[in-house]
């Protein structure tokens, strides 16, 4: 999926559109792993405020971005031919989510695999039948124009917290007391979209897995319900490609090295980002190969950092939102860290000064010390 085809579906549910007539759900306590209650209820029928909570959850289950909060769960051939877990999934989708034992199969499911550290959540379902429009080449949709009819479920998984304890009025005593907000159900912790929407149709072969936290993907739950191999989350990718830059490198992996990688790719999502293009930036490990090469690094150590990239992340590609954090860029020592706007890591630069080695950053105007101004004097040229 791009960005394009999930802006078209999260506008689905918008309150106005209301693209789901029906939601369902179960709501499990988390130590037992057992269910507490049933919801099966029609938007249509509950006062307008709470349609619009149901639908706001639903929504932030496709909020994030691609390669990061949103990641492509694959079955393989065999699964989407002949498996329990596929034939679950396109069940609940065939029956618009009506047949009870099949949900009540899905919710067993998901309690046996889910760990969400004891908290109690509230599994939310929902389905839509999407009549997709057609669309011209200038991208313009054309309503009723399409013969397409998507139909999905989309699933969120959202922890249920105790309300803290507040100062309330209590209009017949004319006072204030504490009095606690019950239990409150918070924003989604993880969902997936099945099928994939891509090229504006279902893919069987696909779901869109959701998780709040982009460095805990809960791999458990994906196990579960999936049954397919687990992807790397942002921080794994992260620390697979520095572990294959310090291991393929080895001395070679200086400040400078390491410097120029994060300025080019920082580079590269700026580019992407104001091209507007929907599909997520992707690099192989030749690319950055080639960043490697144009800063002097050996032919023999580029290619063992493609060799152990390729090794850690599967000959996949490399999705740079996850490689570098683009908005920060510090250095640390044993003594010392140092932050710097990631746009102005260039005026770092490292020398031997009196036989040490030294960071120096250009020291100019505007220089505070935890919050206060103070002035840097020029050192003293000796008399001749």
């Amino acid at each position: 999926m791009n960005q394009k085809e999930l802006g078209e579906l999260r506008r689905r549910f918008r309150p106005e559109k209301c693209a789901v007539s029906r939601v369902y759900g179960c709501y499990v306590n988390g130590s037992t792993k057992e269910a507490v209650s049933y919801l099966d209820e029609s938007l249509g029928s509950m006062p307008q405020e709470e349609a619009e909570k149901y639908l706001s959850l639903l929504k932030k289950s496709l909020s994030g971005t691609l390669g990061r909060n949103l990641i492509d769960v694959v079955f393989s051939t065999q699964q989407v031919m002949d498996s329990g877990e596929h034939r679950m999934l396109s069940a609940l989708v065939e029956s618009a989510l009506k047949d009870g034992e099949v949900r009540q199969a899905f919710y067993e499911k998901v309690m046996e695999s889910l760990d969400l550290e004891d908290n109690n959540y509230l599994i939310l379902l929902a389905h839509d039948a999407y009549d997709v429009p057609y669309r011209s080449r200038d991208g313009e949709s054309q309503s009723g124009a399409g013969d397409e009819v998507f139909s999905y479920i989309l699933c969120c998984v959202c922890p249920v917290k105790e309300g803290k304890m507040e100062l309330g009025y209590f209009p017949g005593e004319n006072e204030f007391h504490n009095c606690a907000a019950g239990q409150v159900v918070s924003p989604p912790e993880l969902g997936f979209l099945f099928p994939a929407f891509d090229d504006r149709r279902a893919n069987l072969y696909n779901a869109l897995f959701y998780s709040r936290n982009a460095n805990a993907i809960h791999q458990e739950f994906i196990d579960g319900v999936f049954r397919t191999e687990p992807p790397m989350s942002a921080a794994e990718q992260r620390e697979a490609f520095e572990s294959a830059l310090s291991d393929g490198l080895g001395e070679a992996c200086s400040m400078e090295v390491a410097q120029a990688v994060h300025e080019q790719l920082r580079e590269k999502l700026e580019q992407h980002k104001e091209s507007k293009d929907p599909e997520p930036l992707e690099l192989t490990a030749r690319e950055v190969g080639g960043i490697l090469r144009d800063c002097g690094v050996e032919e023999e150590k580029v290619a063992a950092f493609c060799e152990t990239c390729g090794e850690r992340f599967g000959g996949g590609a490399l999705n740079p939102a996850n490689l570098i954090d683009s908005k920060k860029y510090e250095i640390r020592t044993a003594e010392a860290l140092v932050s710097i706007d990631p746009e102005c890591s260039y005026l770092v630069e490292t020398r031997v000064i009196d036989g040490r080695t030294y960071l120096l950053i250009p020291a100019g105007t505007g220089v505070e010390i935890n919050g206060f101004a103070v002035h840097v004097k020029a050192p003293e040229k000796p008399e001749e």
